[in-house]
């Protein structure tokens, strides 16, 4: 495993962290043992960054990874976890869910933790709040080690941002798809001018860089490589070749995927890709942005949807609709999906979205998730869908 220094304490980050946003699922939960295996394997292999959050896994996610931890892991990692800024509203709010994660996450001290999803608005928000000094007053406590952010809104709110405090670090969302979102290359390279550590998120799209068959016209582009590689490793190893990263973190559910990921950790040097290999990512990068049609990344903040529109999935099977070029399999995918068959009879289609809105202001990637959904069930929802639902009804042996 390779190790980056964080600039501003010295501590040695493994430049591989484990996200805990999209663990291993059985009957609708976390798969607790599978899970606990893959992450104490993942630490006893050098990883040594955790990192959750209050909402992921309906709130799960922290409990489970208290347990996970106990018998002497938690010594051996940085644990990160982040104050829920969008259900803060008022200031003692703060000190009450920090207070909370501590007892979930079964440790006296959270040693990175991060205000979740920024935006502008939500910034000064806490601002008026009080939320420096909640920082300052949770640091001298001893409740939290290093302060930091993680960030979803425009260019320009990231810079005032990293300028209004002294933090440790932040996390944005960073990948060759998205060099000019969000905080982009250039939030990456001012806040590492600024003296903070860069956590990397989304290294892989949501999972749209590593699907291992990657769409025939990226695919040739990769056949010009040199050396082979997974368009997983393509995608990682575009992220680590930045010396201004730390750490890039991967929601990692699948063995094989850790043992991928913790192999490309152990040679991702920065500035180790070439200029050839460069221009490659350059030219696979206006393949993707050609073939996808909506910028999900799967991070589920729009869900629960009232409607029961399970927004998610319907843009991944429209992305992959794109990306494959496999109509039919799309087709049949979505009606597996979406349909109500793997939900105990509740369907989850696009066209029961009522366009209510409440979507919009909690998605980080600002889509307009209504209309996008219009898009989805005009192309999926075609004629033929209930035979399609017959059909997967009994290829799972439901009828």
């Amino acid at each position: 495993m390779l190790y980056r220094t964080m600039p501003s304490n010295g501590d040695k980050l493994s430049i591989l962290g484990f996200g805990c946003m999209r663990l291993p699922m059985a009957d609708g939960r976390i798969d607790e043992t599978r899970g606990t295996c893959q992450i104490r394997h993942a630490i006893d292999e050098g990883v040594n960054y955790i990192d959750t959050a209050w909402p992921y896994h309906a709130g799960e996610s922290e409990p489970f990874l208290g347990r996970t931890l106990s018998g002497g892991y938690r010594e051996k990692v940085r644990l990160a976890t982040k104050l829920p800024a969008f259900l803060v509203e008022a200031t003692e709010d703060m000190d009450r869910f920090l207070d909370t994660q501590l007892l979930r996450l079964q440790t006296p001290r959270i040693d990175y933790y991060l205000l979740h999803s920024l935006t502008g608005p939500l910034w000064d928000h806490l601002e008026r709040l009080g939320v420096l000094d909640f920082l300052d007053r949770a640091r001298q406590d001893g409740r939290i080690s290093n302060a930091g952010f993680s960030f979803h809104g425009m260019p320009g709110d990231f810079k005032r941002i990293v300028d209004a405090y002294p933090w440790q670090f932040c996390q944005i969302q960073y990948n060759f798809l998205d060099e000019e979102v969000q905080a982009g290359t250039r939030g990456l390279k001012y806040a590492a001018a600024r003296g903070l550590g860069v956590i990397v998120m989304e290294p892989l799209r949501g999972g749209n860089l590593a699907i291992p068959e990657a769409p025939p016209s990226v695919a040739a582009v990769w056949d010009e490589a040199r050396v082979k590689r997974t368009p997983a490793e393509w995608a990682l190893r575009w992220v680590w070749n930045h010396p201004e990263v730390t750490v890039v973190l991967s929601g990692m559910n699948e063995e094989t995927h850790i043992e991928e990921n913790l192999s490309i950790a152990n040679e991702a040097l920065p500035g180790s890709l070439t200029g050839e290999e460069l221009a490659l990512v350059e030219q696979a990068a206006r393949r993707y942005h050609q073939l996808m049609k909506v910028g999900c990344t799967g991070c589920g903040y729009c869900m629960p949807c009232p409607a029961g529109v399970a927004i998610p999935s319907c843009f991944e099977v429209y992305n992959k609709r794109y990306l494959s070029g496999n109509i039919p399999e799309a087709l049949a995918l979505y009606a597996m999906r979406n349909s109500g068959i793997l939900r105990k009879g509740v369907p989850s289609y696009a066209s029961q979205c009522v366009e209510c809105g409440q979507c919009l202001a909690k998605c980080p990637q600002n889509l307009p998730i209504p209309a996008l959904l219009k898009q989805v069930a005009a192309e999926l929802e075609v004629p033929g869908l209930e035979e399609r639902v017959t059909r997967a009804r009994k290829m799972l042996n439901m009828e």
